[in-house]
């Protein structure tokens, strides 16, 4: 999924007809390097979303708020002071980089007219927002980069701005015939990599794309290519720099089956071509190109901002909550790595007790034969009465048989003391680690900071975390998450152990029904039955997918999932929380697509 400079394009040609002649009305910083920018049109208001998050970068129009800290940022107040207001005049894209430049005109304090520039570099980790004014000097950015952080530019106020050159690529825009044969011909390797790693802002799919339209396999080598296919794959070239430039954009998402594979700004044909499909439209402002088989096919949207919120939204946010979950996942992995080496060391001195019934068994023999061993002996063999087997004791030499039979008792009673110690051990330390897994995969589940409270206070109870001297129980304000299956039965899913325990044995009456993902750390899932007597075989199916969906095993092909109703589901006395027994449970493997469920609320 590339957000190439062609995708840019998009999304400046957009910018271009939403926000020009606009004034900024806010100016909001929600994270440490997020932009959230409110301009007012005489068509309303619109919002532009800018981000430099070094992991996932993004610039598009939005409708969704986001809540801002209490306390605004210095860069955030540094731009309100300066542009508050600010008309913008220009927006534009330097070749097919991935820089967007926002020109802004404001008044300064002596009502004289200003211009600055708000520019950003969708760059991967390099990624920033920066503030210049007129002369191209940086007044400020989201992110300082100082020379002990890079050598090749400074990122600080008072410095001149420019982009470092540190790839030897060529301006798609502005090619002709002869260079871009010369330039492909020059780079012995595949044909899409010599594509992407000569032009600037083309990605490897849509270098796939265009080897794709000029009929040409893209892994073939350069130096096996015709005059022929450099004249197919240069027209090619040539259709996507035209509609680049006359802003003719196609955004679409490219599915293999139900799994989203790529997106574009440009059509993805390698993904449709060849198939007898149609198209058909939707509510949400995108249209399908679908296909008699279950195989390739894409989705078109009408806005590059609408695709990029549908698509990054979910990603943006799992991000964001993995960072600040990291601090409780290394907690957990640390608690579950000790306590599975404690459980395997466990479990090899349970080993080591296994001949404690064979020692009984020779002191026993020798008690009842050791009158045949003769003086100085160092075995006997003697008939064993529970098998009907004659056996060889080893016998040490230097005692007498009853002296070896206390030995061999001696050794059995130590096993036995020891192997009834490690088998209530070895209980508590598994139901510890399952107990830390299911916790991990609350983790996993979490996609608020609320949420991550409860797992911390979870945590905290556990004794992994030390709760501050003084400070009280953290407010939960998390909810489990609830759906409707399509015959309209509401459907509640646990996010972590304590949702699960109140689902399961406060919310949930006694003919409700009860999922759960079979051995295996996963959520509670709970079907209210309401005023019906019994479910539909398309809820079953659903509330299992939910199941599926939310366990350790989502990635798999198929989870077996067990159902029961409530009223068989028990909690044993000072079980930990989320832990429950039921004996006559139901069972069905299914996979853990949800994609068709409605989730009501949180």
């Amino acid at each position: 999924m590339a957000f190439d400079g062609v995708t840019i394009a998009s999304v400046v040609s957009e910018m271009k007809r939403e926000l020009l002649g606009g004034r900024l009305y806010k100016i909001a910083q929600p994270e440490a390097d997020e932009l959230l920018l409110t301009i007012k049109q005489p068509q309303g208001q619109k919002r532009l979303f800018l981000s430099a998050e070094a992991s996932l970068p993004l610039i598009y129009l939005t409708e969704t708020n986001k809540p801002s800290p209490m306390t605004a940022p210095n860069f955030c107040m540094l731009l309100r002071k300066h542009l508050q207001n600010g008309r913008i005049t220009e927006i534009s894209q330097p070749g097919l980089e991935r820089i967007v430049h926002i020109k802004i005109e404001h008044l300064d304090e002596m009502g004289d007219l200003r211009h600055k520039t708000l520019i950003i570099e969708i760059m991967g980790k390099h990624s920033n927002i920066i503030f210049c004014n007129d002369d191209g000097v940086i007044i400020d950015s989201i992110k300082r980069v100082s020379a002990a952080v890079s050598s090749l530019r400074e990122v600080l106020p008072g410095k001149p701005y420019f982009v470092a050159n540190t790839q030897d690529k060529l301006d798609a825009l502005t090619t002709d015939y002869p260079l871009f044969c010369d330039t492909l011909s020059a780079k012995p390797q595949p044909l899409f990599k010599a594509i992407y790693g000569s032009f600037t802002g083309i990605s490897p799919i849509l270098a796939q794309e265009l080897c794709h339209e000029a009929g040409i396999d893209g892994e073939r080598p350069t130096a096996a290519l015709t005059e022929t296919d450099y004249q197919n794959l240069y027209q090619a070239f040539s259709s996507m720099v035209q509609a680049i430039q006359e802003e003719c954009f196609a955004p679409n998402i490219a599915y293999t089956g139900k799994k989203p594979v790529e997106f574009s700004a440009l059509p993805l044909t390698m993904y449709s071509a060849g198939r007898d499909g149609g198209h058909s439209a939707g509510s949400d402002g995108h249209s399908s190109v679908s296909c008699k088989e279950q195989g390739d096919h894409c989705v078109s949207y009408d806005s590059i901002s609408r695709l990029l919120e549908t698509y990054y939204a979910e990603k943006n946010s799992l991000t964001r909550i993995r960072q600040k979950s990291s601090d409780l996942r290394k907690i957990v992995q640390t608690a579950l790595e000790r306590n599975i080496k404690k459980y395997d060391l466990q479990l090899h001195q349970m080993q080591d007790t296994e001949k404690r019934e064979t020692y009984r068994i020779y002191g026993e023999l020798l008690n009842t034969y050791g009158y045949s061993a003769e003086p100085g002996a160092k075995s006997l063999t003697a008939l064993n009465y529970y098998t009907n087997e004659e056996v060889t004791i080893p016998l040490d030499s230097t005692l007498t048989a009853t002296e070896n039979a206390k030995r061999y008792f001696e050794k059995y009673n130590k096993m036995k003391r020891t192997f009834e110690a490690l088998s209530q051990l070895t209980e508590e330390v598994k139901s510890e680690i399952e107990h830390l897994e299911s916790i991990s995969t609350a983790l996993d589940i979490a996609l608020h900071e609320e949420d991550l409270a409860e797992i911390k206070e979870e945590l905290t109870e556990s004794g992994y975390i030390r709760r501050k001297g003084g400070s009280k129980k953290e407010k939960i304000t998390s909810k489990p998450f609830h759906y409707l299956s399509s015959d309209g039965f509401h459907m509640y899913v646990g996010k972590n152990n304590y949702q699960n325990d109140a689902l399961t044995f406060k919310f949930a009456t006694g003919n409700d029904w009860w999922f759960h993902a079979k051995k295996i750390p996963g959520s509670h899932v709970v079907v209210k039955l309401g005023n019906a007597t019994e479910l539909p075989d398309r809820t079953f199916e659903e509330a299992a997918r939910l199941a599926a969906y939310y366990s350790k095993g989502r990635e798999q092909e198929k989870v077996e999932i067990d159902y029961i109703q409530k009223k068989h589901v028990k909690k044993p006395a000072g079980a930990k929380p989320g832990f429950v027994v039921y004996y006559t449970n139901y069972s069905m493997a299914i996979d853990s697509d949800i994609s068709g469920l409605q989730l009501v609320s949180e």
